[in-house]
């Protein structure tokens, strides 16, 4: 393996205000980000039934928005690596905002398919900004808190979708579409109370000026290749982890298999996007004691002896059981993931690198609905041992790719726990 370059020092953060404020509109960009991509999948047979075509072709949407999300990760990762953090968080939130409204006037299934390939770019976009403008601006030992509390934007986001999801008898698909668009207002508070990061504007500085020329991409590839191929397959473990236990189950599995009414399965939603919350703050926290990878096959290995509780029970009450305790593990395992990545992340492509690990991992998992949905109609149409193979597959590999290949990898970020 290349040996990796020393970390050199890192700036002064600004004022806590400052660090503040960022991670609020950081969260904030994710969240909403998050709550437009899951309205989709809440939707899915009314946006079937109103294009007069199959539920199976209506899952293309949000695979799509997957296979694009690594092209945008790298588009405005690179431009945030050259032109700043802040001007690119404020683009991706204006074109994610743009497109979910235009999603909600598309005249026929193919247009709308285009608009969710495109919405995928700056939702692959937004993720790599926001946390590398959040991890070199909060002082070190926020960090760990900063991550979990950021990556928590993305179960936010999942609640604010499901509690938008009972308005749809009155607003329908369309209106709720719409509702998702307003989410472009939060670009106010970036331009008001956000700040650059000090670290992006140090290093412009000693390169004269934000046109200085940055490494090309394939160069850094070759140079860090063992970081890239680790990087990857541990963000591709993790996409099937989280998706395998998110896309399908409120409305495929909860409600055409297990035949729950909207309000229960609005409630079970509601609370294991809560647990999910205090899941990434709790292990993001313990993360700055413990370490990253440490925390991160901890909350993966407690998922697993879970999956029967989530996936087999038939009552309400245990199927909310098992969806709180392993949301839980599953968001608490990535409430560590943005701290991570960006330790690990080569300083002169922090804004691209992890963006890009992650969607090159969502682009491998893109079509794990697809695959789950596979899985069931060979076992009888039970999509139970699916969700179960799927989301235990994964958390497996999470536990022993970060327990045995992550220590190889030191932090090119100052003050990340060992």
């Amino acid at each position: 393996m290349t040996p990796l370059p020393p970390t050199g020092a890192v700036p002064p953060v600004r004022s806590l205000s400052d660090a503040r404020h960022i991670i609020a509109a950081c969260f904030l960009g994710w969240t909403l980000d998050a709550c437009d991509f899951f309205i989709v999948l809440f939707t899915l047979d009314n946006v079937a039934r109103s294009f007069s075509t199959s539920l199976e072709a209506i899952l293309l949407a949000p695979t799509l928005t997957l296979i694009s999300r690594p092209v945008g990760a790298y588009l405005f990762g690179r431009a945030a690596d050259r032109y700043g953090r802040r001007p690119i968080l404020m683009a991706t939130i204006v074109t994610y905002s743009t497109i979910e409204l235009l999603s909600a006037f598309s005249p026929n299934l193919t247009v709308f398919l285009a608009l969710r390939l495109l919405f995928g770019v700056a939702l692959g976009g937004e993720w790599g900004v926001g946390t590398s403008l959040t991890m070199e601006t909060v002082p070190p030992h926020w960090r760990g808190t900063a991550s979990g509390l950021l990556q928590a934007g993305y179960p936010a986001g999942y609640l604010l979708a499901s509690l938008m999801f009972l308005l749809l008898p009155a607003l329908g698909w369309q209106g709720l579409f719409v509702l998702g668009a307003s989410t472009g207002l939060s670009v106010i508070y970036v331009a008001l109370y956000v700040k650059e990061s000090p670290v992006w504007l140090a290093r412009q500085q000693q390169a004269a000026g934000p046109r200085a020329a940055r490494p090309p991409m394939l160069s850094v590839l070759r140079r860090y290749r063992g970081l890239v191929v680790y990087a990857v397959c541990l963000m591709a473990a993790f996409n099937f982890f989280s998706h395998g236990s998110q896309d399908l189950f409120p409305k495929i599995f909860l409600a055409l298999q297990r035949h729950l009414p909207h309000p229960t399965i609005t409630v079970i939603v509601v609370l294991y996007n809560i647990a999910a919350i205090v899941g990434g703050l709790c292990f993001g926290a313990l993360s700055e004691r413990i370490g990253r990878a440490r925390a991160i096959a901890l909350a993966a290995a407690l998922a697993l002896p879970l999956l029967p509780l989530w996936a087999l029970s038939t009552t309400p009450l245990w199927i909310a059981v098992g969806a709180v305790l392993i949301q839980f593990c599953i968001q608490g395992a990535w409430g560590v993931v943005p701290a991570y990545l960006n330790e690990l992340s080569p300083a002169d492509v922090r804004a691209t690198f992890p963006g890009v690990a992650y969607q090159c991992g969502n682009l491998i998992a893109a079509s794990t609905g697809l695959i789950q949905n596979r899985i069931a109609l060979g076992l009888g149409g039970d999509l139970a041992p699916a969700l179960m193979i799927v989301v235990g597959g994964a958390g497996c590999a999470i536990a022993l790719l970060s327990t045995f290949a992550g220590p190889r990898f030191r932090s090119h970020l100052d003050g990340a726990p060992e």
